[in-house]
């Protein structure tokens, strides 16, 4: 498949341009024009490089790529240790941030609730990045968080109230505490980020909701797996999601 040609299925599948992002949606660093093999993950970091390097793929794509916003733009250290093997080996880097995480079938957030089992009822929050939704039955914080655990495979940090009865959910996934007020305002009986902040704890004890800390990682991984799927399946690619831990 031809890059150019991939890049219009995705633009049109994922739209970034609805999105006021932190960084560069698509194309990010250009490699070969033909594509067969891509290496899917969250981040693009050597280490994610490298596995694509040893499976000889055409392409990387990734939730976190490059060029973020107020970021030191200088190509040194690992900035060009990165750069130079994508370079050397003639790998386009392809990133989708937050077209990633609101896509209503393949973003972290609709994949997230698919895996639990929950329903989604609506969206909050700055540009509709967050979910509402309801568990299959309502259930106590602490089987919620039990129930993530298994899940995601590493066990949540949860703090609040943990035998409240949460019968309406709130998630966004990665770096996104700070949309607790408005899941709260939305009339959230518990919200899921994957990150948690100081004062995340108080608001959660002070408002009696509790707060589920999933982990930044664990929560992105299902959008770029997914994606890879369907374009495998739609585009005839080669696509393998690699997992790179991490316990952020």
């Amino acid at each position: 498949m031809r890059r150019e040609e991939l890049l219009a299925y995705l633009e049109g599948l994922l739209e970034p341009a609805r999105y006021r992002d932190y960084c560069p949606n698509g194309l990010q660093v250009e490699g070969r024009a033909e594509l067969r093999r891509i290496v899917c993950g969250v981040t693009a970091s050597l280490a994610l490089i490298e596995a694509a390097i040893a499976r000889e793929a055409d392409a990387i794509l990734v939730h976190h790529g490059w060029f973020w916003k107020n970021e030191d733009g200088r190509v040194i250290g690992y900035r060009k240790r990165r750069l130079q093997a994508l370079l050397a080996h003639e790998i386009n880097l392809i990133a989708y941030h937050l077209p990633l995480d609101a896509h209503a079938e393949f973003g972290n957030n609709a994949q997230l609730a698919k895996r639990l089992g929950w329903t989604v009822t609506g969206r909050f929050a700055e540009q509709e990045i967050g979910f509402l939704g309801t568990p299959s039955s309502p259930l106590p914080a602490r089987e919620i968080a039990a129930q993530v655990g298994a899940v995601l495979g590493r066990a949540p940090l949860l703090v609040g109230d943990e035998e409240r009865l949460v019968s309406k959910i709130a998630w966004c996934s990665g770096g996104a505490q700070g949309y607790f007020e408005a899941a709260i305002a939305a009339g959230a009986e518990l919200f899921m980020s994957g990150e948690i902040s100081e004062p995340t704890v108080h608001l959660s004890r002070e408002s009696g909701v509790p707060y589920l800390a999933a982990g930044h990682h664990a929560t992105e991984r299902f959008g770029v797996m997914a994606l890879g799927e369907h374009l495998a399946a739609h585009c005839g690619l080669e696509c393998e999601f690699v997992e790179i831990d991490n316990p952020a």
